[in-house]
């Protein structure tokens, strides 16, 4: 039986989460008070969740989403390189900072599906029991490609042998004419290079079709 127009306007609707003032996290679905652990197991089963304040009513799920982060990273779960934080970093206040979000946000997506798509393949094919070269190989080079938009848009990318001479334009003012097509140029090389990497995992998938 197909689900209502209702039911699958509520399942598609953000579950709210108020935060109080003395910190404590209540979900209005459930009608209880959460932890930020409850908030990261409903990150990885796929719910999705605003947080407003309770007060002022003000969206401020990021800055929850990232104190799960610092949490995770406090238990030793360390998933964001040191490099990596130093450039992200390195970002706030850059002329660039408005690119970067929409850029990682493509670039992650896209590692998110052919994580999936590894995940399928062991799970179905092989039972997990199969030489994961090929995927390491693939998993190195999404990696690969998230540093190097990095440091595609790092102040520091260019070398410390590479000044600006009296008179040249700075970074910020060649953004806007010749070193913004530059940018841009990269940035259409860097999509063609994850395009890749899908066509290689759609060509397993066929060859995984074919040995069924």
């Amino acid at each position: 039986m197909a689900d209502s127009p209702e039911h699958a306007e509520a399942a598609s609707t953000p579950v709210t989460i108020k935060k109080y003032a003395n910190r404590r996290l209540y979900n209005t679905a459930t009608s209880s008070y959460v932890t930020l652990d409850d908030l990261c197991r409903m990150v990885k089963e796929g719910i999705e969740f605003v947080v407003y304040d309770a007060k002022s009513g003000n969206d401020i799920t990021r800055s929850v989403l990232t104190q799960i982060i610092v949490e995770e990273e406090s238990k030793g779960q360390n998933l964001l390189p040191i490099n990596f934080l130093r450039q992200l970093i390195g970002f706030y206040g850059d002329s660039l900072q408005s690119v970067v979000p929409r850029y990682l946000d493509h670039t992650m997506s896209s590692f998110a599906r052919n994580q999936e798509k590894m995940r399928s393949y062991l799970q179905e094919t092989f039972d997990g029991l199969f030489p994961l070269g090929p995927f390491e190989e693939m998993g190195k080079q999404n990696m690969a490609l998230i540093e190097q938009t990095m440091k595609m848009f790092s102040p520091f990318a260019r070398g410390e042998g590479d000044q600006t001479p009296p008179g040249a334009a700075t970074p910020a003012q060649d953004t806007a004419g010749k070193g913004g097509n530059a940018a841009r140029g990269e940035f259409d090389e860097l999509k063609r290079k994850i395009e890749t990497l899908q066509h290689q995992l759609d060509a397993l998938s066929e060859v995984r079709g074919k040995k069924k």
